[in-house]
């Protein structure tokens, strides 16, 4: 069923939820104010940089497919927005990264101090707004996903420059780092909204495998993309020495010459060598492979929502599962 899906754009997707859509926006920018100048400056930039919002998205989508009537999916909504905008500027200045949605990094910006302080307000601003929902098992599942999280940041930082990273070692990075925050969207969406337990399960799996989806075609983009259209630096994975999928695939099925070429450039973060890089990875499949097992996870969020009843809010989940691997942003 999930294979017939046809890939659908972001607005389209997006449809059913516009008016919730825009009420998260004025939580986000109600809740973003601070006294303290420099903390609205820096949150109000990064926060106005745009992006898809797919993790408040997969909040507002799952309630309502779950038949919510309440408000609080649009608080909630708020709150994986700021701590995934936490991650971020935690992120950029970890990566030392200067472009991030086609803008210059916050960190750039205004300096890797204010970043890091900012993004301290940002999750502190978010569990400020958890205990106002007075739902004590959504705390449970957001603090347990910012841990995990947190922990697949150190995880990403010993793997890199590290060429012996296997697939299993990376596939445990992107559920900690990336899908767990995809998921937990999805279960409080499910919770708020009075799923059983077997819901909010089958919520967590569309969201942690489609968040492992999205994940998967962004290291595939950071090696066929268009600077313009994914909005950062192609090349950066390699320059950070991060041992992404396609090149641990290349490392196992390449020629003694390919390895030792992914090798050296893992370990000193040699984009010098990207033209070459690239041309081996494309022509040898380790694109294809990525792509190929981002599908298999976006086939397995689409079947994990199988059994909820037919909206037009699960048509745009199901339509969202194939646009995870059909973009080129």
């Amino acid at each position: 069923m999930s294979a017939a899906v046809q890939p659908a754009s972001q607005q389209t997707i997006l449809q059913p939820i516009v008016a919730d859509m825009e009420a998260v926006n004025a939580v986000i920018r109600r809740q973003l104010y601070s006294e303290v100048p420099l903390v609205n400056q820096v949150a109000e930039y990064i926060i106005s940089a745009g992006g898809k919002r797919l993790r408040p998205v997969l909040v507002v989508l799952i309630a309502n497919a779950f038949g919510y009537k309440g408000e609080h999916h649009h608080s909630l909504a708020a709150v994986i927005e700021f701590i995934h905008t936490a991650t971020l500027l935690h992120d950029d200045v970890v990566d030392e990264s200067s472009l991030r949605r086609g803008k210059q990094t916050a960190n750039a910006m205004f300096g890797n101090a204010a970043s890091v302080l900012v993004g301290d307000f940002l999750y502190s601003r978010a569990f400020q707004m958890m205990v106002g929902v007075g739902n004590p098992r959504v705390m449970e599942i957001v603090a347990d996903a910012t841990n995990v999280i947190a922990e697949g940041e150190v995880l990403q930082l010993l793997n890199m420059h590290n060429p012996d990273v296997d697939e299993s070692g990376y596939l445990q990075v992107i559920r900690s780092k990336t899908a767990k925050l995809f998921e937990a969207a999805s279960q409080i969406g499910a919770l708020i909204a009075g799923a059983d337990e077997a819901g909010i399960e089958a919520a967590g799996e569309y969201g942690r495998s489609i968040g492992t989806a999205f994940q998967l075609i962004d290291d595939v983009l950071d090696y066929s993309g268009n600077s313009e259209e994914i909005g950062k630096n192609v090349g950066d994975d390699l320059r950070e020495g991060k041992p992404t999928l396609p090149l641990i695939w290349l490392m196992q099925h390449g020629t003694a010459q390919q390895r030792e070429l992914v090798r050296t450039c893992i370990e000193n973060g040699d984009e010098q060598h990207f033209d070459e890089v690239l041309a081996a990875i494309t022509h040898s499949g380790a694109l294809a492979y990525t792509r190929e097992q981002a599908e298999i996870a976006a086939r397995r969020a689409a079947d994990a929502i199988v059994s909820l009843p037919d909206s037009q809010f699960k048509k745009s989940l199901l339509e969202l599962s194939a646009f995870a691997v059909d973009r080129n942003h």
